[in-house]
């Protein structure tokens, strides 16, 4: 192809994906055969999936190029991998998008329009979905709640699915997070951004990777790299807490003094207050300990992944 054609990188991260990932670039390359001023790479990377993904990928990519695949030694996760391929990507662009074809492939074609338009950043937000109410509602409220314990202003039901030109590629490679939490990095280093809304398809075929851990582990994510709030609470409850148990303890010391002979304070209160303080205590100490746990990640500095095999790199 001519050098002067500009490169756009596709990323997916896969974990048991055998139903999907073969549609899934059957998708994507129709997208660019409408788009024959671009070339592109799709690069997945395989987080040591058990069934035949990695078999499937390497099929595709003996008969096209311009599929890369990197194998992982073992599962590095759902933050890290994904974050690990997108650092390899060289197009001018880049765009991140999901295995299991809840990322319309499709509006490939509209983050490319906006880009050319200026923007260095197209994300999509997800304004529908087709998934379970009860799972869409938990999401959302969990994304109103980062958004307002947040130091910077995050954006709701926004999954990672977008366009990202290679300039802030190169800034996100500068920080060398080791767990990074993407989506509030995004916001965090501030490239002006486009919004393109969608409503999100069910999954089709296979089952999510997302159980309940990974779910704790992306929200608890959020809120401790982007946000002091729940240690300043930690902080204005325990004062608040004292202050009414002192007032709580003057009471009954003046109320005892008046009735001294006829009030009894009995020991069901000294149990529930036992209680009460106590699991107030365990909530914060649980905390402060993500905090800790976070604080610990950093420190480590391990890579991303360590990869087991690249295919078409060369």
């Amino acid at each position: 192809m001519p050098s002067e054609l500009k490169r756009i990188s596709v990323v997916t991260g896969c974990f048991n994906e055998e139903e999907n990932v073969k549609e899934l670039y059957e998708q994507v390359k129709a997208v660019f055969q409408d788009l024959p001023q671009y070339e592109y790479e799709h690069i997945f990377i395989d987080n040591a999936s058990k069934d035949e993904t990695v078999a499937i990928l390497r099929e595709i990519a003996n008969h096209d190029h311009r599929v890369k695949i990197i194998v992982n030694t073992r599962n590095f996760g759902h933050i890290r991998s994904p974050h690990h391929a997108l650092m390899q990507a060289k197009g001018n662009a880049v765009i991140s998008i999901v295995a299991d074809l809840q990322d319309p492939p499709i509006m490939i074609k509209e983050f490319i329009r906006k880009w050319e338009e200026g923007y260095k950043i197209v994300i999509g937000v997800k304004t529908q979905s087709e998934e379970s109410p009860i799972f869409y509602a938990i999401r959302k409220g969990y994304y109103n709640l980062v958004a307002r314990l947040s130091e910077v202003e995050l954006i709701k039901n926004f999954t990672g699915f977008g366009l990202y030109d290679q300039k802030v590629i190169e800034t996100l490679r500068s920080i060398e997070d080791p767990y990074p939490y993407f989506r509030g990095l995004i916001c965090d280093i501030g490239f002006e951004r486009a919004v393109i809304e969608y409503k999100q398809p069910s999954r089709k075929r296979g089952f999510t990777k997302n159980n309940f851990y990974v779910l704790y582990d992306i929200a608890m994510l959020g809120i401790t790299n982007h946000s002091k709030v729940p240690l300043r609470l930690a902080t204005m409850t325990g004062f608040t807490v004292a202050l009414f148990s002192l007032l709580v303890a003057l009471g009954y010391f003046i109320y005892k003094l008046i009735f001294w002979n006829s009030f009894s304070v009995g020991i069901a209160p000294l149990v529930i207050g036992l209680f009460f303080f106590s699991s107030v205590q365990l909530f914060f100490i649980g905390i402060i300990g993500e905090y800790i746990g976070s604080i610990h990640t950093q420190v480590l500095k391990r890579p991303l992944v360590i990869e087991k095999e690249r295919i078409n790199f060369d």
